[in-house]
């Protein structure tokens, strides 16, 4: 059964979550033509899945994970509940998907209080959970190029940096006719990341400002001009997505009884595919409990967290004008998804009850310090990965996580593509902006043992000497 592709096609259609208006998959569209809300994708036919039981489903996903077809090792092992319309031969698989859940190590679980997993996104192949979204929507992409014919399409996303790598890699993987391009705010984004796109070979095109700016920019080349946005507007980029809620629930056993998720919001589109993959495992009856949702945000991007902090009858949301934070992929201060969370939001909790979906604000103090903690216990947290584990602790302050629950905490990109804050930190040398005091405990830096004039006396058997003698002092060794 594994080494089969599958034989479901599902019938996809474009819904927009304001005027319910539906349209076709055979053109590329990101926001409702009619009323300009944005849309979600559904299979329409999605409900005749539930001739097969939950048993029987948790069975083939099992059985797929060992298979070695090239389209099933990825995130299409779970094809019926993302885009069951792409076939075999338009599949794009680079090794992303099956990224490592990573319990915490004792001591950090210790000293944190809880008990707590990190899934490490950052091992996809462009270093970030964006990957799994590109997946999906390049895909698609490349059916589309195959039926249409198409011999020109240039993608185009605005981002802080993940977006953009993903982006780019995976266009210069499908190569002609798909040309990728990037837009990034000038100087908010690290050299790390920066240094991806070029190497994939993308036009990278800097823009004044923020992330919020360069997103204004390419909608409105989405909207008057031929070329295919990558941001998560997109919603194949969602259904990509929904395969890290996929991944969690199979990793333990498809039992999410006492578990917690915590996941940076950012634009939202993976907070949405976090509640759009479990509401459909558990429609299914691949699970039988919802785990509950915690977004977490900066207080220096906060519009998600203000909203639903406020009193039920008087919410209303507004964009907020960000501040720099070290979480940099989750300094927006208008998600574009935030529509699509509203939508999902009374669904998940009708089911799962009023806790099962909350959003944490955390500063940017505890960011740094949870991700240099986490990192200092043999972890690979990027500065999101250190926002979720500021918003456990702050959950856990708050009394909304109790000793019986276990919590997986999205660590969205490698900390390599971080490490210009982490060496700041270490520096002190942090723009005032971040709001950031260093922690003695935790700075580190490299300490010089012989200057190179030193050395050049010292002819090469006394350098060995000189140098371990030096060491042994500073470490206070005893001889044998």
């Amino acid at each position: 059964m594994s080494a089969q592709f599958p034989s479901y096609r599902g019938t996809m259609k474009y819904r927009c979550l304001s005027c319910s208006s539906t349209y076709g998959i055979d053109s590329l569209l990101y926001t409702c033509p009619e009323c300009k809300s944005v849309l979600m994708l559904e299979d329409t036919n999605f409900s005749s899945l539930r001739a097969r039981s939950g048993r029987e489903w948790r069975e083939l996903f099992d059985a797929r994970a060992a298979s070695k077809r090239t389209a099933l090792r990825g995130i299409f092992r779970f094809y019926e509940l993302m885009a069951p319309v792409v076939e075999e031969q338009d599949i794009v698989y680079l090794g992303e998907g099956n990224t490592p859940v990573v319990e915490a190590s004792p001591a950090l679980q210790a000293k944190v209080g809880a008990r707590f997993a990190f899934k490490n996104d950052g091992q996809n192949p462009s270093a970030s959970f964006k990957d799994r979204g590109m997946a999906c929507a390049f895909s698609y992409l490349r059916a589309l190029v195959r039926l249409q014919g198409w011999d020109d399409v240039l993608t185009v996303c605005a981002s802080t940096g993940d977006t953009s790598a993903a982006a780019a890699l995976y266009a210069s993987y499908v190569g002609a006719p798909v040309k990728s391009v990037v837009l990034l705010p000038h100087g908010k984004v690290t050299p790390q990341q920066l240094a991806q796109p070029l190497g994939s070979g993308a036009t990278v095109l800097e823009l004044p400002g923020v992330f919020d700016d360069c997103m204004k920019v390419v909608e409105f080349l989405a909207d008057h001009y031929r070329v295919a946005l990558l941001n998560s507007k997109n919603s194949w980029r969602i259904l990509g997505q929904e395969s890290y809620p996929f991944e969690v629930a199979q990793w333990y056993d498809w039992n999410m009884e006492n578990m917690c998720i915590f996941v940076p919001v950012g634009n939202a589109g993976n907070i949405t595919a976090m509640m759009n993959g479990f509401l459909k495992l558990h429609y299914l009856g691949i699970i039988e409990t919802l785990p509950r949702l915690f977004g977490v945000q900066s207080h220096h991007a906060d519009p998600v967290y203000r909203y639903y902090a406020a009193p039920e009858a008087t919410r209303e949301y507004a964009p907020v004008k960000v501040q720099p934070s070290v979480a940099q992929a989750a300094m927006i201060g208008n998600p574009v998804s935030f529509p699509r969370v509203q939508h999902l939001v009374d669904r998940y909790k009708a089911i799962g009850g009023e806790r099962s979906f909350q959003v944490i604000q955390v500063t940017e103090q505890a960011i740094m310090d949870a991700m240099l903690e986490a990192n200092r216990h043999g972890h690979i947290a990027c500065t999101q990965g250190g926002e979720c584990l500021a918003g456990l602790q702050g959950a856990k302050a708050l009394g909304l996580v109790d000793e019986s629950e276990f919590s997986v905490l999205d660590s969205t990109a490698h900390a390599l593509k971080f490490m210009d804050f982490q060496n700041k930190y270490f520096t002190n040398s942090l723009d005032a902006a971040f709001g950031v005091t260093p922690k003695k405990e935790l700075q580190n830096a490299p300490e010089l043992l012989l200057t190179e004039a030193e050395s050049a006396t010292l002819g090469e058997s006394g350098f060995v000497l000189e140098s371990c003698r030096r060491i042994a002092e500073r470490l206070q060794l005893s001889e044998k």
